[in-house]
């Protein structure tokens, strides 16, 4: 979704069906804080998909104002180091406290889904993704974070790694009756949950459908599903 107008008409049609919106850097950078704004007027729940990595503070202070947006959800990367995500926790902690508003879920980004062992030797990291994703995703624990956004593939290590009482939201979750696009590592939703993800990310599969209410609706039976199992 490219544009403020866009946007309201998915909240529109979909709230009904998605439990959180997420609002990811093309939108945001086009539309601004008044695209939360608009999605939580509506009765919505927002994940502010924004993968922030900079130096500590500058982290930090802008995970302060992604909590007075209102959001529910935002992420890091959890390359930023646990100096960056330490702080992160402590400052968000302590403003949410002051104003008595709930503690936004804080998300580490291990590795992108869109990456390859290839992919991560051009930046000059020799360990293998296997190797990479627990290893953040348990920094990140470690750090205070809520959980990580990381590949269904890797649920099962980050499992190992940090316990039951981690969140695990999954991108690169394509049903059966959708494309794969750019992303490498993929699973479906019914894999992913029997795997042990707490949370799907799912958009192209939704708004590049004929019939988006309908894809929707077999996504949630899918789960429902695995669920059951």
């Amino acid at each position: 979704v490219d544009d403020f107008a866009a946007a309201e008409n998915w909240v529109s049609q979909l709230h009904e069906n998605v439990g959180v919106f997420k609002v990811g850097k093309q939108l945001f950078t086009r539309c601004g804080p008044e695209v939360v704004r608009m999605i939580r007027e509506q009765g919505g729940e927002v994940f502010l998909d924004l993968k922030y990595h900079d130096i500590p503070n500058t982290v930090a202070k802008a995970a302060v104002e992604a909590c007075k947006l209102g959001v529910r959800i935002f992420n890091v990367h959890a390359l930023g180091g646990g100096e960056m995500m330490r702080q992160t926790v402590a400052e968000v902690d302590a403003y949410c406290a002051e104003a008595g508003i709930p503690r936004p879920r804080m998300l580490a980004v291990t590795i992108l889904t869109s990456s390859t062992e290839e992919t991560l030797r051009e930046v000059g990291i020799e360990r293998s993704v296997e190797e990479m994703v627990p290893r953040l995703a348990k920094l990140a624990k470690d750090s205070g974070f809520d959980g990580v956004v990381a590949s269904p593939k890797e649920v099962g290590l980050i499992r190992a790694a940090c316990g039951d009482d981690f969140a695990i939201v999954t991108p690169g979750v394509r049903p059966a009756f959708a494309s794969m696009d750019d992303q490498k590592r993929v699973t479906t939703p019914a894999d992913a949950i029997s795997a042990g993800a707490t949370a799907l990310v799912i958009g192209r599969p939704i708004s590049a459908a004929a019939d988006p209410l309908d894809a929707a609706a077999k996504i949630l039976d899918e789960i429902d599903e695995a669920l059951k199992a």
